[in-house]
C-alpha cells in the first residue's frame, strides 16, 4: 500500500469511507491516527449515529469528520487555526456536509467558558503535552447530556486525573498516545449543591 502524502488522511468507516481530507501538517497537527481511530469508533459504534458531537479541539477535524461519516448528526467543530478551520470547511464541503456541521474559529476553552449547547459524544485531543485537558475536563459537564461518551488522548504515562463524576470506560495506548473512553454522571450529590 501506497503511503499518504503529507498533510492528507482517509476517513475510515461510514458514507464517506476512503474519502481523502486535507490538513496542515505545518501547523503542528497530528491527527489521530487510522487505528486509533478506527478503535475508538469501533468503541463509539451504539452512542454515534444521531449524535450531536464536539470536536473540541479539533486540529485536522478527523474525529469530527469520521464521527459524520458514520451518522452523527450534528458535529461541532472547535479550532483556534486560522488554517486548520479554512481546511475543515473545505473537507466539509467536498463531503457535501455543511449542514450537519458547525464550525467555530476559537480555542476549546473559551467554548466551553460560553457557549450553550449539550452534547452526547465529545472529542478531547488537545495539542500534545498541552496543559488544556485538565481544564476542559473541569468545565465539559456543563455541556454533557445524559449517556454521554468522551473520548480523550493524552501523553503515555502522564494520565489526567479526571474530575469527580467521569468515569473512564475504556482505556489503550498506541506508541507515545494513550487514549480512552469515559462518561460523566452527575452524583447524587452533585445535584443537591
Amino acid at each position: 500500500m501506497a503511503k499518504r502524502p503529507p498533510g492528507k488522511l482517509r476517513i475510515i468507516g461510514g458514507q464517506h469511507r476512503s474519502r481523502v481530507i486535507e490538513f496542515d501538517p505545518d501547523s503542528g497537527v497530528r491527527p489521530t491516527p487510522d487505528r486509533v481511530r478506527q478503535t475508538v469508533f469501533d468503541w463509539l459504534t451504539p452512542a454515534i449515529d444521531g449524535a450531536r458531537c464536539l470536536d473540541l479541539f479539533a486540529g485536522s477535524g478527523a474525529l469530527g469528520l469520521e464521527a459524520i461519516s458514520r451518522g452523527a448528526s450534528k458535529v461541532t467543530f472547535v479550532e483556534y487555526s486560522r488554517r486548520q478551520v479554512e481546511l475543515i470547511r473545505a473537507n466539509l464541503a467536498t463531503l457535501r456536509e455543511d449542514a450537519r456541521a458547525d464550525l467555530v474559529p476559537t480555542d476549546g476553552i473559551t467554548y466551553l467558558e460560553l457557549s450553550p449547547g449539550l452534547f452526547d459524544v465529545v472529542f478531547l485531543d488537545p495539542p500534545f503535552g498541552s496543559p488544556l485537558l485538565p481544564r476542559a475536563l473541569e468545565l465539559l459537564p456543563q455541556r454533557l447530556a445524559p449517556g454521554n461518551r468522551v473520548y480523550l488522548e493524552w501523553p503515555a504515562r502522564a494520565k489526567p486525573s479526571l474530575p469527580p463524576g467521569f468515569t473512564l470506560l475504556r482505556e489503550k495506548q498506541a506508541g507515545q498516545v494513550s487514549y480512552g473512553l469515559a462518561t460523566y454522571a452527575e452524583s447524587a450529590a452533585e445535584k443537591t449543591k
